[in-house]
């Protein structure tokens, strides 16, 4: 069931050839995200947070593996230093270090915020998954800064317990990096527009460097996610990725 959103709050093909244009449309989705996290994945990031009259930065640590598992451990300021945000399958958790306490959030809190960025719980920790919940559709073609790009519409699966009601994304032809995406509501209604730039060689693969999002309502807000190190395929034992280990991740 579609996820009411409660506020506004990272991916993402070669083209096989297949009877059904849907079918096509999955393989290059799923090109496309196996491409972005590899077998595992190990990120440095810093995320500017953009309002008219202020502007803060954070820094992250992110581990993933797969579609199945994510951590993701707040390096600074010094007030969040040590906040960790945990997916293990279809749970998930944030550690608070300041009361010591892990919390279960529930389905209805991934829509929500992600620390009072223009991302939300569900972009940080992707507990939806854009190749296993989605339905979708080559819709036709178009160039970003010069690269042929897929225009792919995805919309959910019936019974998907999802974020978005829709999202229109542009995957890059040739190496099949995603540079621009559409997030809307369950109203169909436009919320956050996904920038994706800055491409260069990020872990021995050509990836984009730099992902803004903007939301639709809010001019003059942004909130800038810049990947200062990536590396794929070092191996995360599966039990790395529980709560008793979020309070000693570092």
């Amino acid at each position: 069931m579609l996820m009411k959103r409660h506020c506004i709050i990272p991916f993402f093909l070669i083209f096989l050839v297949h009877s059904s244009p849907v079918q096509d449309a999955r393989e290059i989705v799923k090109k496309a995200d196996d491409r972005a996290k590899g077998e595992t994945s190990i990120a440095l990031i810093t995320i500017q947070t953009i309002r008219p009259s202020w502007s803060r930065e954070m820094t992250v640590k992110s581990w993933t593996k797969g579609n199945d598992f994510a951590m993701v451990l707040v390096t600074a300021p010094v007030k969040e230093k040590g906040v960790v945000y945990l997916k293990r399958k279809k749970e998930v958790w944030n550690w608070i270090p300041a009361v010591e306490r892990n919390i279960k959030l529930p389905p209805s809190m991934m829509s929500q915020s992600w620390m009072g960025t223009d991302f939300t719980n569900d972009d940080l920790v992707k507990e939806a998954s854009i190749v296993e919940d989605y339905q979708h559709l080559v819709t036709g073609d178009t160039v970003i800064s010069g690269r042929n790009c897929y225009k792919i519409q995805l919309l959910p699966k019936p019974g998907a317990a999802v974020v978005w009601g829709k999202i229109l994304m542009t995957v890059d032809k040739k190496d099949y990096l995603i540079l621009h995406v559409e997030y809307y509501d369950e109203d169909k209604k436009l919320i956050n527009t996904l920038l994706a730039g800055d491409i260069k060689m990020l872990g021995g693969k050509l990836l984009p460097a730099r992902m803004e999002m903007i939301p639709a309502e809010k001019k003059g807000n942004k909130t800038v996610l810049i990947y200062t190190s990536l590396e794929f395929d070092t191996p995360i034992a599966d039990n790395f990725f529980t709560t008793q280990n979020m309070p000693k991740v570092k």
